[in-house]
């Protein structure tokens, strides 16, 4: 079905469930300096051993957004210490807003064109300083929906000798889920995870499971869980862009909340009787979500270590997003977990997280610093898991 004024699709787990076992893997050049603490993802099955050949891949995951471009490059962890995990060397993540004015004129601006292909050119340099074999280089949203998608995307290779890969809304959700599910709780019967980008937002209901590998793939399990999904035409920059971000009135943030809410109707329609036991809780995994938290946390400067898979009550989120709406934008661009990259996004993306709230209310939400990357790391490694247990 079609989400409100095409907002989005709304689908039922046998749409996801139809491609959630295909995935891509294409060598490639890549990787540099260390910006984040190195970090693995959380086991995605139980313990198996399997030729050690994939443990000499590097790998590599990028996402260029509406609003960010993020690498990570990761090599698997041997086995024994927890098959489906991976240890990060190398990191980059820098604000382009590549879809700045994308909602005015239809198309891909000059200088949001020049700030991402430096920002590509960085992760070309990484991706090459760290010897990179196995990567997927991926656009979201902005590339989708830009009239001239195709020719930044040629520009690009040209530029930077990188293919970037634009994926559908089904991908996009899929992945996001996939690198952030492993943070929902056992004990619920069911979680609605969401990722609120720069120009799309995914929700995922989930319903309870584990991750186990089987000789089809740890996705087609993971595809078991997926009970509805959407991915919707509404993000922190399009959402600012349209109703401002500098100075937000009260009655500016309710009209956010409420344009919000309109864009989830059909998701909520669909998944709102979904029965929610005491455990239910909603898990996040985008920057709103990480800046709410780090703000929460009185962080001088984000620190990822503090923040991913953080559980704060809906009276924490109320008091903090309340702290954001009455900081003027000096004092959001002033304060280390948010900056003037960020200080007048934030509110749309508070906006966005509080229609969700509202639409499906929860006691609690878990935090996630890590997501659609996180998939794309999981499934080259186990694409290459895969082509392993085939060989013998």
């Amino acid at each position: 079905m079609r989400a409100a004024d095409g907002a989005g699709t709304a689908q039922s787990a046998p749409a996801l469930r139809a491609a959630v076992s295909g995935f891509a893997a294409e060598a490639a050049n890549a990787a540099g300096l260390l910006h984040e603490p190195p970090r693995s993802a959380a086991p995605a099955s139980d313990s198996a051993t399997w030729p050690g050949q994939a443990h000499d891949h590097v790998y590599a995951a990028l996402d260029l957004g509406t609003n960010n471009c993020r690498l990570l490059i990761a090599r698997q962890t041997p086995p024994g210490a927890g098959p489906g995990r991976f240890q990060v060397i190398d990191s980059f993540s820098r604000i382009v807003r590549l879809g700045e004015g994308l909602g005015y004129n239809g198309e891909l601006g000059a200088g949001a064109i020049e700030r991402t292909l430096r920002a590509l050119e960085i992760c070309r340099d990484k991706m090459r300083a760290r010897g990179v074999t196995r990567s997927r280089l991926i656009a979201t949203e902005a590339c989708r929906a830009a009239s001239n998608g195709l020719e930044f995307l040629r520009l690009v290779r040209e530029s930077t000798g990188l293919n970037l890969e634009v994926v559908d809304r089904e991908t996009e959700a899929r992945l996001a889920a996939i690198g952030s599910a492993s943070l929902a709780d056992r004990a619920a019967e069911s979680v609605l995870l969401f990722d609120i980008g720069g120009g799309s937002c995914e929700l995922v209901w989930l319903r309870r499971g584990r991750l186990s590998r089987t000789k089809t793939g740890v996705e087609a399990s993971f595809g078991e869980r997926i009970r509805y999904w959407v991915s919707l035409k509404l993000g922190v920059v399009t959402l600012a862009e349209q109703f401002g971000g500098i100075e937000v009135s009260d009655v500016a943030f309710e009209a956010m909340v409420d344009y919000a809410w309109r864009e989830l109707a059909a998701f909520l329609a669909m998944a709102g009787s979904e029965r929610r036991c005491p455990y239910f809780h909603l898990l996040g995994t985008s920057g709103t979500v990480t800046t709410i938290a780090g703000v929460f946390l009185g962080l001088a400067r984000y620190d990822r270590r503090r923040v991913d898979g953080l559980w704060m009550s809906s009276r924490d989120v109320d008091s903090t997003v309340k702290a954001l709406r009455c900081m003027s934008y000096a004092e959001r661009a002033a304060n280390g977990c948010i900056g003037y990259e960020r200080a007048d996004l934030v509110l749309a993306g508070c906006a966005i997280l509080e229609a969700i709230r509202r639409a499906f209310p929860a006691r609690r939400i878990r935090i996630a610093d890590r997501g659609l990357r996180d998939g794309i790391l999981n499934q080259l490694i186990e694409a290459d898991r895969q082509r392993a247990l085939e060989r013998r």
